[in-house]
């Protein structure tokens, strides 16, 4: 691990800034600190863990959510996972849960087979930065045929201003395997740029699913330069469910690598940029295989002085034929100020192929909102209404505890927005 991280260092060194997207000048990597260690040591009961920790996490309704509808969760805090449990079922059943630094020590074959091998770090710069510095994270194996019926979760916890977060989520599903993986993320607003710069390398086996769902909550201090990126075998399905909110400045475009026959990728995302925020996302798909399918929906909220890029790339290869690709991205201004833009490439090198691309950019009606306020809705009300209906189709992917925050997230920008 020390080689991999000396090689990513010197990739790093050598890799200029993208010269592309949001401006990344104030980003001043000499003044992050690169690892924070929480002050306690891994523990498998909240109870134990410090009051300062356990409140936090309280506030954030972790606990209750494991309680309730989760399989196992690992909470970070800073550069370490201070918490983390899974069901005995599970690990009965060969299903292995654990936090990144153990998985290095103890399931070292897994890892030294998968590390960097969907994320190498001559991506991109951040790429290699993670590569060097990464601390933290997660990594979800699951045996060949093995179902896992509730969802895996971890939380990662950025407390320490002018800090870094570089944990590394890994999740293999072997032939036939099943499993639903929850991120969920946050920090609290500082005066000092921090950034996060994580990775998660997923790899779907024959016929086998995953499903990643995130919820990202960034203070507007916050860089967000992440990379995910999935490699699905014949006749597997990677299914992406993403919403991002805050952050000052994000670029993120989780990619599904189409290798095998029949294989499949689905990717369902809402961003949110107001105020002083640049969000550049959206999503790749790269087919590989004949016979291969992927879809992309992809919706923007701006407001105020927000920013909002969608980029969204398909790319098919020669050997692609009988594959299918549809794009949807669909951007909604609330604000004269706001600016939002979408940039589709279609790469296609063979042509027994079917792609499509469609995108809609537009405000709010002012017609629905009369309509409402002559029903007596006040007309933040309204706004808030027809707001929620266009994210409809990303909060119905969520679990529904996970759709009433990412409603309740989307009101509280539109209070901010109205004062």
């Amino acid at each position: 691990m020390l080689e991999r991280r000396l090689k990513s260092l010197a990739v790093f060194e050598q890799t200029p800034n993208p010269s592309w997207g949001p401006d990344l000048s104030e980003l001043n990597l000499e003044d992050i600190t690169i690892y924070v260690k929480p002050k306690t040591d891994k523990k498998s009961n909240w109870e134990s863990l410090p009051d300062d920790i356990k409140d936090t996490f309280d506030r954030l309704g972790i606990p209750q959510a494991e309680k309730e509808y989760l399989a196992g969760v690992g909470a970070q805090y800073d550069s370490e996972e201070v918490y983390h449990s899974i069901q005995k079922h599970l690990s009965d059943q060969g299903v292995i849960f654990t936090d990144f630094d153990t998985a290095v020590r103890e399931h070292e074959d897994i890892v030294k087979k998968y590390f960097q091998r969907s994320i190498p770090p001559t991506l991109h710069k951040y790429a290699a930065l993670h590569g060097a510095v990464w601390s933290g994270g997660s990594l979800i194996y699951v045996p060949k045929g093995v179902d896992v019926d509730i969802p895996l979760q971890s939380y990662y916890r950025l407390n320490a201003p002018g800090a870094g977060q570089f944990e590394h989520t890994m999740i293999i599903a072997e032939e036939g395997a099943k499993v639903h993986f929850i991120e969920g993320c946050s920090a609290p607003r500082y005066n000092v740029v921090n950034l996060h710069a994580g990775s998660v390398e997923i790899f779907v086996g024959k016929n086998a699913e995953v499903r990643f769902s995130t919820i990202e909550n960034w203070s507007r201090n916050m860089y967000n330069l992440n990379t995910k990126r999935a490699l699905v075998e014949e006749g597997g399905n990677v299914i992406w469910v993403s919403g991002s909110f805050g952050s000052k400045v994000s670029m993120l475009y989780p990619t599904s690598v189409l290798m095998g026959e029949g294989a499949r990728a689905e990717y369902t995302g809402i961003t949110y940029a107001s105020d002083g925020q640049n969000i550049d996302n959206g999503c790749s798909m790269i087919h590989l295989a004949p016979n291969t399918f992927s879809t992309a929906l992809t919706k923007s909220i701006t407001q105020g002085t927000g920013k909002s890029m969608t980029r969204s790339l398909v790319r098919m290869g020669p050997d692609t034929a009988g594959s299918k690709s549809t794009v949807d991205c669909e951007n909604l201004m609330i604000s004269k100020e706001s600016k939002s833009d979408t940039i589709p490439v279609l790469d296609i090198r063979n042509d027994d192929v079917d792609c499509g691309h469609e995108a809609k950019i537009g405000s709010i009606d002012e017609g629905m909102i009369f309509y409402l306020m002559s029903r007596g809705i006040p007309e933040d009300e309204a706004k808030s209404i027809i707001v929620r209906g266009f994210a409809e189709p990303i909060s119905k992917e969520l679990p529904v505890e996970y759709a009433v925050e990412m409603n309740r997230l989307i009101d509280m920008e539109l209070e901010g927005a109205n004062g």
